[in-house]
């Protein structure tokens, strides 16, 4: 067949409307023209003849090979084969969980053919077969991970069937979790934003283009998910070269769309972003798809800012097979959609204008058929990761942050006048982003001042507490810049920047609202390369004031509970009480490969008795390493942020009664120092554990039951504990003395614990 025939084929299907059963209002109806802004003055129509409009870039016609066509089909018919080996195999026991990517393959193979396998970035969600293997996966690699094999390049056996990861083909590792990928995808394109406009970082940044673009997928119902507007906001307001595909099929598991989304039509709602270029497609017909996706990403690979695709498609099987759509789905609706089905649409367009015959198409069948079959049999036979491998690149395997390469504690010469917490913590982020041009600081109200214009006219916000003062200033709004006001923003796209190779250290205002941010956290940030066998990471370091005794703080500035934190694995959670030891601890967080929650007590920023001269710039604390901050032989007080201070005091006060209290300061409470712990609670045989949390369920039980099991026969008492009550904190000091842990609460369990 002659490609000149092929093009009219080509053209025929795109003049096409999708029947009416398919709601072709919501597929071919073209996007409403924005409402002119209001002016004082009408504004005459030009005489000449008006360009293109900037939102919808000029695109050569599509031309199509046969051999292309018959590709499309082959890799949309693999897709949908490959789904239904899964469905075979779980039904015979030999994979564990299957979830398809049915009905969406046509806009998923059009996306891959206009993309570029490791040249641009992809975030796709689990639907995405048909794209991965556009992009050069096989259906191997794919039936390694159902069976969970360790040679599965996704996650090496530790992630369910379709969530998919190549580094090779820049795939970053997906996770559960619907919409998290969307904030990380903007904050990988936001990494090649700041590369263009810091010169250092372009030697520095592997696998850099200048002209790259990123994908990410999400369906209709992660559209309800509030980190897609904030996705949105930021792709737009900084103009990322991020293509948004939403990929509809009408039901988030059982949920209808106009249950989810006002008035049913997500594209309606996102038509008043600046910036954003929006296309309505037939994501079931893949030349409709093709011709739709090489406008979005032309538009973006141009630097005109982001493209958001509304892609109609339709889901033949059930959400998964833990779902039986039968259940809440109408038959006639399942019929209905049965007749847009990829395969059989674009199947009979090729036979009916003589692409192909059916017996070529059959013929293309059995091969695959065959191609599959042969992979699933050497999947199984693919063994699974040793038992022993269970921890492996839970923390980064190259870089230690509890050695001694990072300890330079012993040798440290101090210069300077004391400063405060405030002070050195500053002092080793001025330090650090001189060494490193790699590191980027943002959060709420860091900069000095957003509007350059303004910046030699005013002093400079610097942050909420001044810890980030004239960063700004000194190395430029490239690299010092604010966030929006939402926390699952900030720490979203710091995982995207630091798996494009940038170094984030980013600053959650207050402790009391890092929880926006904890889904990002815990289920993002700490197993990113845990989950991708260590195909990617994400080292960053996560600023936090914490922390009460504020006078005035309340329930929501006096917030301590760090408990949650240290026991996601993963993560590393440091907490000085003092200024030295702040400045050495930050600067091992920033030089680190794993992430990070550096804690700083809100109370001790600017406390006098904490203060300390500067250190040098090579001055390091090792992760994992106390610090004995008192002799004693009677008993011990484990502990850590502002109790040890208070500690301190009722040590005192306890001496002058002729008790010696030894005080440990854990300053890194995961990893802890349990020799430290040990050490002592051998030596004094009694011991206190002392902290700001609830006194149920926080960070000191840990501590307190392993002392119990593993030290039980050095111990002449119980372990004895001294927390704040089991309440929230009050805003009237004379309430918020008596929840908050007090140095007298301090000195009368040391009293009772010598007296047992």
């Amino acid at each position: 067949m002659s490609d000149l025939k092929v093009l009219r084929l080509v053209k025929k299907s795109e003049g096409e409307l999708p029947e009416k059963s398919f709601t072709a209002q919501a597929v071919a109806a073209p996007e409403p023209k924005p409402a002119a802004p209001p002016s004082i003055q009408p504004v005459p129509p030009p005489k000449t003849k008006p360009s293109p409009a900037r939102n919808k870039p000029q695109q050569p016609k599509l031309t199509l090979s046969r051999e292309e066509m018959l590709k499309i089909f082959r890799t949309i018919y693999q897709s949908r084969r490959l789904d239904d080996k899964e469905i075979q195999m779980k039904g015979q026991n030999r994979i564990f969980f299957q979830i398809s990517g049915a009905g969406h393959e046509a806009i998923l193979v059009a996306a891959g053919m206009c993309l570029k396998p490791g040249h641009d970035w992809f975030y796709p969600y689990y639907r995405d077969r048909a794209l991965c293997l556009q992009l050069g996966m096989t259906p191997l690699e794919m039936l390694l991970e159902s069976v969970g094999a360790e040679a599965d390049p996704n996650s090496h056996g530790r992630q369910m069937p379709s969530h998919w990861g190549h580094k090779k083909l820049n795939i970053v590792s997906q996770s559960s979790p619907t919409g998290t990928q969307l904030l990380q995808a903007v904050g990988c394109a936001e990494a090649g934003y700041r590369v263009k406009l810091v010169k250092e970082l372009k030697k520095l940044i592997k696998r850099f283009r200048g002209d790259e673009v990123v994908y990410v997928s999400l369906g209709d119902g992660t559209s309800s998910e509030g980190e897609f507007w904030e996705a949105l906001n930021t792709a737009c307001n900084l103009k990322l070269p991020v293509v948004f595909l939403l990929e509809d099929n009408g039901y988030a598991i059982s949920v209808p769309v106009e249950v989810q989304t006002a008035g049913g039509d997500i594209s309606r709602l996102v038509s008043g972003f600046p910036n954003l270029y929006r296309q309505r497609c037939d994501g079931t017909d893949p030349i409709a798809s093709l011709q739709t996706m090489r406008r979005a990403v032309d538009y973006c690979r141009k630097g005109r800012g982001p493209s958001f695709v509304h892609a109609k498609v339709i889901r033949p099987y059930s959400h998964s097979l833990s779902d039986d759509e039968k259940l809440y789905r109408a038959e006639t609706e399942r019929v209905a959609d049965a007749e847009h089905d990829p395969i059989k649409r674009f199947g009979s367009l090729l036979v009916q204008d003589g692409v192909a015959s059916q017996d070529e198409l059959q013929q293309l069948k059995d091969e695959v058929d065959r191609e599959i079959n042969e992979a699933a049999d050497a999947a199984l036979a693919s063994p699974q990761p040793a038992p022993e491998t269970a921890t492996h690149f839970v923390y980064s395997p190259t870089v230690d942050p509890t050695s001694k390469e990072f300890d330079t504690e012993d040798q440290v010469e101090l210069t300077g006048n004391p400063g405060t917490m405030v002070d050195l913590i500053n002092r080793c982020l001025h330090t650090e982003m001189k060494r490193d041009p790699r590191i980027v600081v943002f959060g709420e109200d860091i900069a000095d001042c957003s509007r350059e214009e303004a910046l030699d006219l005013v002093k400079g916000k610097g942050g909420v507490f001044k810890v980030t003062a004239n960063l700004q200033r000194e190395f430029g709004s490239a690299r010092v810049f604010n966030s929006p006001l939402a926390e699952a923003n900030i720490v979203g796209r710091a995982i995207g920047m630091a798996t494009r190779g940038l170094k984030p250290v980013v600053e959650i205002q207050f402790f009391d609202y890092i929880w926006p941010a904890f889904h990002q956290i815990r289920n993002e940030l700490a197993v990113m390369r845990w989950r991708s066998g260590n195909d990617f990471s994400a080292p960053v370091v996560m600023r936090v004031p914490v922390g009460g005794y504020l006078k005035g703080g309340a329930i929501y500035h006096s917030q301590s509970g760090v408990s949650i934190f240290t026991q996601i694995p993963g993560l590393r959670v440091i907490y000085p009480s003092n200024a030295l030891d702040a400045n050495g601890l930050l600067r091992t967080s920033i030089r680190c490969d794993d992430p990070v929650l550096f804690l700083e007590h809100k109370h001790l920023y600017r406390q006098a008795y904490n203060k300390s001269p500067y250190p040098p710039d090579e001055f390091m604390i090792p992760f994992g390493k106390a610090k004995k901050v008192r002799e004693g032989t009677d008993l011990s007080i484990i502990t850590y942020g502002a109790l040890v201070q208070r500690s301190f005091v009722a040590a005192r006060e306890a001496e002058k009664q002729g008790i010696s209290v030894e005080i440990i300061d854990l300053r890194s409470l995961s990893p802890y120092d349990w020799n430290a712990i040990a050490e002592s609670v051998k030596k004094t045989s009694r011991v206190i554990v002392a902290h700001e949390d609830s006194l149920s369920f926080g960070y000191g039980a840990e501590i307190a039951a392993r002392i119990s099991n593993e030290l039980f026969e050095h111990l002449d008492a119980p372990v004895s504990r001294v927390a704040a009550l089991d309440t929230f904190v009050a805003y009237a000091p004379q309430l918020e003395d008596a929840i908050l842990p007090q140095v007298a609460d301090v000195l009368k369990a040391i009293i009772a614990l010598k007296s047992y």
